[in-house]
C-alpha cells in the first residue's frame, strides 16, 4: 500500500486534487487489469499513451492517477480523484520503486548478462523459494517499466528479491541497478548482443559490468571464470567480493564428471556435490552454478539445493524437449543470438536420435554491422551439428549459403521467409518423423514459435 503523500515524495510531483492523505492499493501501469483503489501512472511510450486509458482506469476504480500532462474531459475532483502531476511517468515509476525499495533491509540480487539471465533469476528464485519468500521479475519483465513494476509489489512479506536486469542501450544496466540498489550482482556472460546499439563485445561487457560498479553493502559479485572478458574483471576487482564459478577449478564453483544423456544433465561440483538438471542444454550448467553460488552465500546445504535443480521447469521455449504430432522438437523460439545459437548446435549434435538432426533457423537481429558474417559464420558452425537445414529470413539464407560452400549437401538445405512457411517443408517436404529430432530457435521478431501451429 502506499499513502498518497508517498507517491508526492518518490516522484516529486504536484498534487493538482485530491488528499497527502488518501491511501492506494498497489501502482498499476495497465487500465485493462487495473483493480479498484490502484494508482494508475500514464505511461507514454513509443506506441501508445496511458493518458488516452485515464477515464477507462477511473471508471475502474482506480483512485490516484500520476499523469505527465492533464488531460481535458477528465473531471478528478468529480470523483474524489488524487491526480498527480510530474515530469515524466516512466521516471516516477522507477522513483516509486526505488522509494518502495529503500522500505526493506532485505538482500536484492540481481542477474544480469548475454544469455541465461532469466533462467538463472529462474533457477535462483526456485531454489531460494524452499527456505524463503521470494519476489522475482514474472518473465522478463526486466526493463525501466517491468523491473520497477515488480519493486513496487515489494512488502514486508519478502525476504529476497532476485531480479533480472535487461539492457539493450547504454545506460539502462546503470539506472536499473540504482532503482533496485542491489547487494549481489551476477553477470552470466558476455557475448554478441544487442551489437546495433552497444556496438561490440567491449560496449556489452562496459553496459553490464555497470551492475558490479552499482552494488550495495556488502556488494558481493557473481563471474562466470569461463568467460575471457569477465575473467579479466575476476583478476583486476578489488572493490567487490568475487565469487566465480566454471569449469577451471580455479573457480569457487567448478563442475568436473558431466554426464549427458540428452535429457538429463548430471554433473558435480568443487568434485564432492552431485547435481542432476532436466535439460539437455549443457550451458544450463553454468546457470546452475550461478544458483548454488547465490544459495550457498546464503548458508543453503548442497544436498537443499541439489534437490531444487532436479524438480526445476526450465522456462518455456527456451531448449525444451516438446513432442508435437510424433516429432520432437527442441524449442528454443524465445531469442536467438550467435553465442546462444552455438550453444544450441552443440546441445543438436550431442542429441541421441535414430534418425535426422534438423535445423530450423530464423534470423538473429539487432547484431549491428556485422551482422551479415555472424550468419555467415553460423552456416560453417552447423556442418557438424545437424543433417537437414531450414532457413527463415534474408539474413539466415546467408548461413544457408555459406553452409552449401563449406560441404553441406545441397538437397538437404531449405529457404523460406516465415515460420509457417518452414513447417510445411518440415512436414511435407521432409516428412519429419519419430525418430528425428528438431531446433527450432531465432530472434523474437522472427515467430518461430510457428512452425509448431
Amino acid at each position: 500500500m502506499f499513502k498518497v503523500f508517498e507517491l508526492l515524495k518518490a516522484t516529486k510531483g504536484k498534487l493538482i486534487s485530491g488528499s497527502a492523505d488518501a491511501q492506494v492499493n498497489a501502482i498499476s501501469i495497465d487500465s485493462r487489469t487495473i483493480n479498484e483503489n490502484d494508482a494508475f501512472i500514464a505511461i507514454r511510450g513509443v506506441t501508445f499513451d496511458g493518458h488516452n486509458f485515464i477515464q477507462e482506469a477511473i471508471d475502474k476504480g482506480a483512485k490516484a492517477v500520476i499523469v505527465q500532462y492533464q488531460v481535458s474531459g477528465i473531471k478528478c475532483q468529480d470523483k474524489n480523484i488524487n491526480l498527480i502531476k510530474v515530469k515524466d511517468t516512466i521516471k516516477a515509476l522507477g522513483d516509486i520503486a526505488n522509494f518502495q525499495r529503500r522500505k526493506f533491509s532485505i538482500p536484492v540480487i540481481a542477474v544480469t548478462g548475454s544469455n541465461g539471465k532469466t533462467t538463472a533469476k529462474e533457477m535462483i528464485a526456485w531454489v531460494l523459494s524452499k527456505g524463503f519468500c521470494v519476489l522475482k521479475n514474472e518473465g522478463t519483465k526486466n526493463n525501466q517499466i517491468g523491473l520497477p513494476q515488480t519493486l513496487t509489489q515489494l512488502n514486508r512479506n519478502h525476504d529476497i528479491a532476485v531480479l533480472e536486469l535487461g539492457a539493450n542501450h547504454f545506460g539502462e544496466i546503470g539506472y536499473l541497478a540504482k532503482i533496485c540498489q542491489p547487494n549481489i550482482g551476477i553477470i552470466t556472460n558476455i557475448g554478441p548482443s544487442h551489437l546495433e546499439f552497444l556496438m561490440d563485445l567491449g560496449g556489452v561487457l562496459k553496459e553490464k559490468y555497470t551492475l558490479i560498479e552499482n552494488l550495495e553493502r556488502p556488494g558481493i559479485a557473481i563471474l562466470s571464470s569461463d568467460d575471457k572478458l569477465l575473467g579479466e574483471k575476476i583478476s583486476g576487482n578489488k572493490k567487490n567480493f568475487i565469487f566465480s564459478f566454471g569449469f577451471k577449478h580455479k573457480s569457487d564453483f567448478f563442475v568436473t564428471g558431466i554426464k549427458n544423456n540428452s535429457e538429463r544433465l548430471e554433473f558435480m561440483v568443487n568434485k564432492k556435490f552431485k547435481f542432476r538438471l532436466r535439460t539437455p542444454g549443457l550451458f544450463n550448467i553454468y546457470n546452475a552454478l550461478a544458483a548454488i553460488t547465490v544459495a550457498r552465500i546464503l548458508g543453503f546445504e548442497y544436498k537443499a539445493i541439489a534437490s531444487r535443480l532436479l524438480s526445476f521447469d526450465f522456462p518455456k521455449s527456451r531448449l525444451q524437449v516438446i513432442k508435437l504430432k510424433n516429432i520432437k522438437f527442441l524449442d528454443d523460439t524465445y531469442n536467438s543470438n550467435p553465442a546462444s545459437l552455438n550453444a544450441a548446435l552443440d546441445t543438436l549434435a550431442n542429441f541421441k536420435a535414430r534418425g535426422r538432426r534438423i535445423f530450423v533457423m530464423g534470423d538473429m537481429l539487432e547484431l549491428g554491422k556485422h551482422k551479415e558474417l555472424f550468419h555467415r559464420k553460423i552456416g560453417r558452425y552447423l556442418t557438424h551439428a545437424c543433417d537437414t537445414f531450414i532457413s527463415v529470413g534474408k539474413l539466415s539464407k546467408l548461413a544457408a549459403q555459406e553452409a552449401k560452400n563449406f560441404g553441406f549437401d545441397g538437397k538437404n538445405i531449405f529457404t523460406c521467409q516465415t515460420s509457417s512457411q518452414a513447417r510445411d517443408i518440415l512436414r511435407q517436404k521432409i516428412s519429419a518423423d519419430k525418430d528425428d529430432i528438431v531446433l527450432v530457435k531465432g530472434s523474437r521478431a522472427m515467430k518461430m514459435e510457428g512452425v509448431f501451429k
